[in-house]
């Protein structure tokens, strides 16, 4: 079977729509008030030191995805339960992302409906979409993502009509001092959302031009960094520091302020254009890394036929992952990220370069 390829500004959008894509509704950084727009441009300094590994990975192994590189880095026999955690970790985060849209649609405007008829609806289309292969994914983004950042852009000007938004708000800058944003930057930020484009590691591979890699994962970085400082200083603008902190969709929240001339109000369609277009991106990256994960694992050859069995597990798994949605993010907060993000993003892929690094120098001098 041909292998499939997609081109460096399908990549782009895919990847960057997979980075900020159910993020821009989150208070990410809310930790540091409101400082958290420098917690998160810090944290896209981080990220891209974290893509430098990544992309760095590829060079030494470009026709392979971090399930392929990983038994030629450290071995065939320790490899097969670090690809295994992978797989698993894929797999639950396209859950957790199910669960995010879920919640909001329930919360915002189909309140009477069954959460499992939402996040279950959305997975068929979502298999449907990957079924027709990688390049279909790609062309999707193209449509897909200009709309999201329309979107978005309306959204933003939207907010600054609103009567409470203030630059002030934005003020005292580091007034709690530098502490608070550095305990958002490591784990928060640094791992959510800029850490998880751990899964650009999944389709380099398939990029037609490898001498794209670096640019498309600086570019990815750097703009979506600068997109979500962007709707946290808004957003803040808006809400104040202690609303934003404590709201679990301050984007929504901050819509909900939009009044123009008394009439013209309930913009929370547009937040739900926004989501549906982000968690596409979100779910999709997951479930494809996952996909392959299983398919290069066992031999198989096309992963479409996994596609199908993906969906029936991240539907309950995604209504598995706690009652309470609060209970949740802080389960989230406190287990994922310490036991999860934190190893499976930074401390492994660094060792894996090391180790790389090591192993080429020594062959080169053999």
């Amino acid at each position: 079977m041909k292998q499939e390829k997609i081109s460096a500004l399908q990549l782009f959008y895919v990847i960057i729509g997979f980075e900020i894509g159910n993020t821009m509704i989150f208070g990410i950084g809310s930790g540091a008030k409101q400082d958290a727009w420098i917690a998160i441009g810090a944290g896209m300094l981080c990220g891209l030191i974290l893509m430098f590994v990544y992309t760095k990975l590829s060079d030494y192994y470009p026709d392979d995805t971090i399930i392929q590189m990983i038994p030629k880095i450290i071995g065939k026999y320790l490899a097969y339960p670090v690809i295994l955690i992978y797989i698993l970790y894929f797999t639950f985060l396209a859950s957790t992302a199910c669960r995010d849209f879920g919640e909001l649609i329930v919360s915002s405007i189909l309140v009477e409906t069954p959460i499992v008829i939402i996040i279950g609806s959305f997975m068929v289309l979502m298999i449907y979409c990957l079924r027709g292969g990688v390049e279909t994914f790609g062309r999707m983004g193209e449509v897909v993502f200009p709309v999201y950042m329309m979107a978005t852009i309306v959204v933003w000007l939207l907010l600054l009509s609103v009567e409470e938004f203030s630059l002030n708000n934005l003020t005292p800058v580091l007034g709690n001092g530098v502490k608070p944003v550095l305990k958002e930057v490591f784990p928060y930020t640094i791992t959510f959302p800029f850490g998880e484009t751990i899964i650009i590691t999944m389709f380099f591979p398939i990029l037609n031009k490898k001498k794209n890699t670096k640019l498309v994962g600086i570019a990815v970085i750097l703009i979506g960094g600068i997109l979500l400082t962007i709707n946290s200083i808004l957003n803040i603008s808006v809400l104040g520091p202690e609303v934003y902190a404590n709201q679990l969709f301050p984007l929504l929240a901050s819509t909900k302020q939009v009044s123009i001339a008394d009439f013209l109000e309930r913009f929370d369609a547009l937040i739900i254009l926004l989501i549906v277009s982000g968690v596409f991106f979100k779910v999709g990256g997951w479930t494809y890394g996952a996909s392959v994960g299983i398919s290069q694992l066992f031999n198989i050859k096309d992963n479409r036929s996994i596609l199908l069995s993906m969906g029936t597990i991240i539907i309950p798994l995604s209504l598995l992952y706690g009652n309470d949605f609060i209970k949740a993010i802080e389960v989230g907060k406190e287990f994922i990220t310490i036991y999860l993000h934190i190893p499976l993003q930074i401390i492994v892929p660094i060792l894996l370069l090391c180790i790389a690094f090591i192993r080429k120098k020594f062959n080169a001098k053999v």
